[in-house]
């Protein structure tokens, strides 16, 4: 008896393996946001993969900031099969009236946005102070675009929007305005441009899915819908991979 479920599941995992059109890998930065996954009910193989309709999800959960998402990434190119698509998923905070707490909307475009030089006149990107060229692999005009197939497909259904990543969230009416004038952005993260950068060097396709929980403004958690932002993820990022092919 042991051996004969031992076969089937052997059985199984190779079926799932034929018939399963995209190997994708979830990055979140908390184990809030890895977890909308288990709200969903959705089935999982006997290795732990969840599996929606033809495609297949591994979860890696990399800790907050640039820094845990850059070494986990990495980390899990170099030792783990790669994916044919690696999705971040999270909350991100809106500079946006029109993007209000609980929408959905997908980064097309990313960037270090404090990562640069303080001078007498003002902020400096890398590119600016001469360290960095704007157009080096993997930045066009200083910023790293998502451009594959799936963000193609995806636009359709999902507001593309403008990213900055910040190793410190925004909650200063002077660092805000500073930014939006350097930036014009759409949309705040901690852990964005870091993905972006380390799924091009590879060569691993990517897409950002991200819901708004809160305006970027002068700090003030009272206003913030985390779990309202994290039950719209979880609906959109299921009826995107269903449709992924």
């Amino acid at each position: 008896m042991i051996f004969l479920n031992i076969f089937r599941l052997l059985i199984i995992t190779l079926i799932l393996t034929i018939v399963t059109k995209v190997r994708i890998l979830l990055v979140t930065a908390t184990d809030a946001e890895a977890e909308i996954m288990q709200r969903l009910n959705i089935p999982r193989d006997p290795e732990g993969k969840y599996i929606i309709g033809d495609s297949s999800v591994r979860v890696l959960v990399t800790g907050v900031g640039t820094v845990a998402t850059a070494w986990a990434l990495t980390k899990w190119f170099s030792s783990d099969s790669r994916p044919d698509l690696s999705v971040n998923a999270g909350i991100a905070g809106s500079f946006r009236e029109e993007l209000a707490p609980g929408d959905v909307v997908m980064p097309v475009s990313d960037c270090f946005a404090d990562a640069g030089i303080e001078t007498g006149k003002g902020f400096l990107t890398l590119a600016e102070a001469g360290l960095e060229h704007p157009d080096t692999f993997p930045f066009k005009g200083g910023r790293i675009i998502a451009e594959n197939k799936y963000v193609q497909k995806t636009s359709a259904k999902i507001k593309p929007v403008s990213s900055i990543t910040v190793n410190t969230a925004s909650g200063k009416d002077e660092t805000i305005k500073r930014l939006i004038s350097k930036y014009d952005p759409d949309i705040e993260t901690m852990e964005g441009a870091a993905f972006f950068y380390i799924c091009s060097k590879e060569k691993v396709p990517f897409m950002g899915i991200r819901a708004i929980s809160n305006r970027v403004e002068s700090r003030n958690r009272y206003r913030w819908n985390i779990p309202l932002a994290l039950d719209n993820l979880a609906a959109v990022l299921q009826e995107v991979i269903f449709t992924l092919d």
